[in-house]
């Protein structure tokens, strides 16, 4: 008993010296940076209490380090539930770095909703009264459309309608920037000259002057900025010009160089937006740049909902920056990227909602061991989380982490190009989680030794064919990635034309394919006639096909061996150690037909329905296919693959040929303090 008592009171003494070794300060809407900081509330002759501002906290642990009285057991600045409107970013640097066993942990009061804000709430809207610009709009809306002055409100710099600019938000939700048609696209009818270019036989004309179909663009006349944005030549290169001319007569459109670098075709698509005349729906708006006036048609009550514009080109950077942590806010609201982080080591944002912004949400570059861990992220400009690190000439890998993500609705305004994840650099992770609603790529990843597991992967590459979900290319020494237990589900392209669901591009080499799901994905796995890679123990189910193999780089890519590719051979010691001994296979790749798609490994998969495999006949020389379960053997497999079910049956054929059970259980996301409960779909 008295061994008891003894240990109960250790351990009290543990947490209460522990207790005292922490510093916390506190930031609450009601707070003052002349006060300490250190009480939760305002006390009763407000003579001190909480900070006001995050500037405050930062400084306060600068002066705790440089008095000398940095606590061993870290720092906490626990900020209260409300709206911060940053009047400029937060800059942390090296001094405002915690240590292994005193990390700085910024967090938001459990249970309260604490926003960090990159723009400005506006509240001065008013109806439209101005008779010439109730004239441009169309009838029906003319008493819906609400104006606000943002000159009035200090907003001076609106930025460009080519992006990156400021934007409108409404009740937590992107609006859209006036556009006809409101949805999808108008068709080039012809290009006005063919000058003789063309791209792999396809006609089109270099010059952006093209015919259009139906009598809309008049209505465009006379309006002060239009923009176009289109896929001009291929479904997955996008650009945005500005209108130049209208020629209702002839309808034929033309834009402003640049031109876009592969020309312009017949057939292809685009829409036109920044049109005052085409405000007609509701969550649309216009900014008129000369007055700074706003024109916005709400998709509900104005009054009762919440309007804001980005303004700050970013809110949080931290630069050499270790040991700090960002918990369980909600960081939305500006023109460029949320969060970046540069150097240093042990930066985690956790917990936190990332959201509606120009830019991507978390950039690094550079450092070892930052992560992104159950964080929501939608509403984004560009991509989701990129992640850039490690030494490619010594094979260090970073160790930076994305985990447990839900990333959704991305790619707002860049679309092409911009994934949810980028993994770059050497042995970065990517796993558990949850990707969906995207126009184009999920995952892409260059460098070497990434590790991307546990994903799951849902209806993207929708505006985009010839794209992959997963996505890496044109690089015999990006190899040592691992692509395992993730699920793929209904990716097909735009307008169902198909997409890949892992896609080896342009002679990729070195990557493993193992225990994936790939259920619905028009050519699930894709090697485009690279070398080493390895397509073993996955599901396809109705995939069309399932594995596709070609030799492009002995037929009509043969001009990439030559220039691309031996330039960025040579720009590593690949013949040298760590790089000889980690990829043997490299050190004579010039002397062993370098354009042949050799080593590639087609083993124990399984595939139910749809089509099998597509194999160039140059290629099927140099591939080794070996057990794989396909048609009547395969649908007796598994349980039950077309419901969801990818357990092993009793005495299933996969068994013999040494199978291994997938634990699609664990794939996506999964509870955790931040993560109370999952989405459905």
């Amino acid at each position: 008993m008295r061994l008891v008592l003894l240990l109960a009171v250790l351990c009290w003494l543990a947490v209460v010296r522990g207790s005292a070794q922490t510093v916390k300060f506190y930031v609450a809407p009601n707070g003052n940076d002349n006060w300490s900081g250190r009480l939760p509330a305002p006390n009763a002759k407000r003579t001190d209490g909480p900070f006001a501002t995050l500037y405050k906290a930062r400084d306060a642990i600068r002066q705790l380090k440089q008095a000398g009285k940095f606590p061993k057991g870290g720092v906490i600045v626990e900020v209260q539930g409300g709206v911060y409107e940053l009047p400029q970013p937060l800059e942390l640097t090296a001094e405002d770095s915690g240590t292994p066993d005193a990390p700085i942990t910024y967090r938001a009061r459990t249970g309260e909703t604490v926003r960090l804000l990159g723009g400005k709430r506006i509240t001065n809207w008013r109806k439209v009264t101005d008779p010439f610009v109730l004239s441009r709009l169309d009838e029906s809306v003319r008493e819906k459309v609400w104006q606000a002055d943002l000159k009035a409100l200090g907003i001076t710099d609106f930025g460009s309608p080519a992006g990156g600019g400021l934007e409108l938000f409404f009740n937590d939700e992107p609006m859209t920037l006036a556009r006809y048609p409101n949805e999808g696209f108008m068709r080039i009818v012809d290009v006005v000259e063919y000058d003789g270019h063309q791209i792999h036989g396809i006609k089109g004309s270099k010059v952006g002057r093209f015919y259009y179909e139906g009598d809309r663009p008049k209505r465009w006349i006379g309006e002060k900025d239009v923009w176009l944005h289109g896929y001009w030549f291929w479904d997955w290169s996008d650009q945005r010009h500005r209108l130049k001319s209208i020629d209702p007569e002839k309808r034929i459109l033309e834009v402003e160089p640049p031109y876009h670098y592969y020309g312009y075709r017949k057939g292809q698509w685009f829409y036109a937006y920044n049109i005052l005349s085409e405000l007609d729906s509701p969550s649309e708006w216009y900014l008129d740049r000369e007055t700074g006036t706003l024109y916005f048609y709400p998709p509900s009550d104005i009054q009762k909902g919440e309007a804001i514009v980005s303004v700050l080109s970013t809110l949080l950077t931290m630069k050499d920056v270790s040991h700090v942590r960002w918990e369980g806010f909600v960081m939305e609201g500006v023109r460029g990227t949320v969060v970046t982080i540069s150097g240093g080591n042990d930066v985690r944002i956790v917990g936190c909602v990332i959201r509606n912004s120009g830019g991507y949400a978390v950039r690094v570059n550079g450092g070892t061991n930052h992560a992104v861990i159950s964080c929501d992220i939608y509403g984004m400009g560009e991509g989701g989380i990129s992640l850039n690190g490690g030494d490619r000439k010594t094979l260090t890998p970073a160790n930076h982490l994305a985990e447990n993500n839900h990333i959704h609705h991305y790619a707002r305004w860049h679309r092409m190009y911009r994934p949810a994840i980028a993994l770059n650099g050497v042995g970065n992770k990517a796993r558990h989680n949850f990707i969906h609603e995207a126009p184009h790529q999920a995952i892409a990843f260059s460098g070497n030794d990434h590790l991307i597991e546990f994903n799951r992967i849902e209806r993207v590459c929708l505006e985009s064919n010839d794209a992959g979900a997963i996505y890496s290319g044109r690089d015999w020494t990006w190899r040592g990635t691992v692509i395992r237990f993730n699920l793929f589900r209904d990716i097909t392209g735009f307008q169902n034309k198909g997409c890949m669901g892992v896609y080896l591009d342009d002679m990729l080499c070195g990557t493993t394919v193992f225990g994936n799901i790939f259920v619905r994905v028009t050519r699930a796995a894709f090697i485009g006639g690279g070398r080493d890679n390895i397509v073993e123990n996955n599901i396809f189910v109705d995939c069309e096909p399932a594995v596709h193999v070609d030799a492009r780089a002995m037929g009509w890519a043969s001009y990439h061996v030559g220039t691309t590719m031996m330039e960025r051979l040579k720009a590593v010691p690949y013949q040298q150690p760590p790089w000889s001994e980690r990829y043997p296979q490299l050190v004579n790749i010039l002397d062993d037909e370098p354009a042949a798609p050799k080593g590639n490994i087609i083993k124990r998969n399984i595939c139910i329905g749809g089509r099998w495999m597509n194999i160039e006949e140059k290629a099927k020389p140099y591939v080794r296919i070996e057990d794989n379960l396909v048609g009547g053997d395969a649908e007796l497999a598994l349980m039950d693959a077309r419901k969801g079910d990818f357990r092993l049956r009793p005495q299933s054929p996969a068994v013999k040929i040494g199978f291994k059970p997938i634990p699609f259980e664990r794939i996506g996301l999964y509870r955790d303090k931040w993560r109370k409960r999952l989405p459905s779909g």
